[in-house]
Formats: structure tokens, C-alpha cells, sequence
């Protein structure tokens, strides 16, 4: 790993660069090429540390303050560590996904019966039933809103119906 380190307002002592270096180790493992920025601060009383790695097209950037340099270096290590296995479990997840669907895994809807196959999330406003069928007419693609009704104070779906020009709308009953 290409290691830059500067110091502002603090001159970087052979313990500190050493200090970065060997923690840094632990992120390099993560990749084969990678480069960090390392920028050490001291105002006050108040050491600063901001470590920006960029690996593979990305960048890992991670800020902490602490009363010890070394302290906030270690803060900023565990951050980055953080950050660097999200993303490559998120990576894997998407790989192993994408690689089941091109095997030919996914079975024909055909054989499905009786099973829920979809799940979709959507917000529920209140508004009055008139304004759930000009929302509705917003979106050509959908064909029902389910919605808080206003008067009632209860959930209600409205959806086109079949003739393709009226609105039905179910209410509960209780």
C-alpha cells in the first residue's frame, strides 16, 4: 500500500509514521493495490486524524478527533475497516445474486401456486378518496393506491376497474 502522510501544524516523528504504517496493514489486506492519504492535525488540544484510502475505483474516508493522536489513528482504522467490509459484502451479496439468476435458478411463475412472490413498499398519505383516484391517474402504470382516508381515519385501497375509464374503492367495514 502507498502510504502519504503529512502533519499540520505537527511534524511527523519516525514513531508516528511507523505507528501508521503497521495499522494501516490492516486495511492493505482487504486489497491488492491501494493508496492512503493520511493527514495528522493538532489544534489545541484536540489531535485530529482523517485517513482517505482509494482502492479499486472507491474511496474509504474516515475523520475523528481525539486528546491522543494515536487513539484517533486507531478510531479512524476501525471506521475504515467498517466501510471496507459493508462494501464487500454488499459486492458479494449483488455477485452471488446476479450468479444465481443467470444459472437458471429462478423457477417458472407457472409452477408457483399460493405463494406470496413480491413484496412491494409504498408510503400511505391521508387524503380523500377523490384525491386518491387523481394520484392514481398520475401513475398509468399502477393500478391501485391504497391510501388513509381522511373522513374515516381508515385504510382504504382505491383501483381501476376493468373498464379501464371508473374507480372502485374498498373500504372496511368496522
Amino acid at each position: 500500500m502507498k502510504v502519504k502522510i503529512i502533519g499540520k501544524e505537527l511534524k511527523i516523528t519516525e514513531a508516528i509514521n511507523d505507528y501508521v504504517e503497521r495499522k494501516l496493514d490492516r486495511i492493505d489486506k482487504y486489497f491488492e493495490d491501494a493508496e492512503a492519504d493520511v493527514t495528522l492535525k493538532t489544534e489545541k488540544n484536540v489531535q485530529t486524524a482523517e485517513i482517505c484510502v482509494l482502492a479499486n475505483g472507491e474511496k474509504f474516508r474516515a475523520v475523528t478527533e481525539d486528546k491522543d493522536m494515536y487513539a484517533s489513528i486507531d478510531k479512524d482504522i476501525d471506521i475504515l475497516e467498517g466501510q471496507i467490509r459493508k462494501t464487500k459484502t454488499k459486492k458479494e451479496k449483488m455477485m452471488k445474486d446476479a450468479s444465481i439468476k443467470t444459472m437458471g435458478v429462478e423457477t417458472d411463475i407457472a409452477e408457483i401456486s399460493n405463494e406470496i412472490i413480491k413484496t412491494s413498499y409504498y408510503e400511505i398519505k391521508p387524503i380523500t378518496p377523490e384525491d386518491a383516484v387523481l394520484e392514481l391517474q398520475a401513475h398509468p402504470t399502477h393500478n391501485f393506491l391504497a391510501f388513509i382516508n381522511v373522513e374515516t381515519g381508515k385504510v382504504n385501497v382505491i383501483h381501476k376497474l376493468k373498464d379501464g375509464k371508473n374507480y372502485g374503492l374498498v373500504e372496511p367495514e368496522a
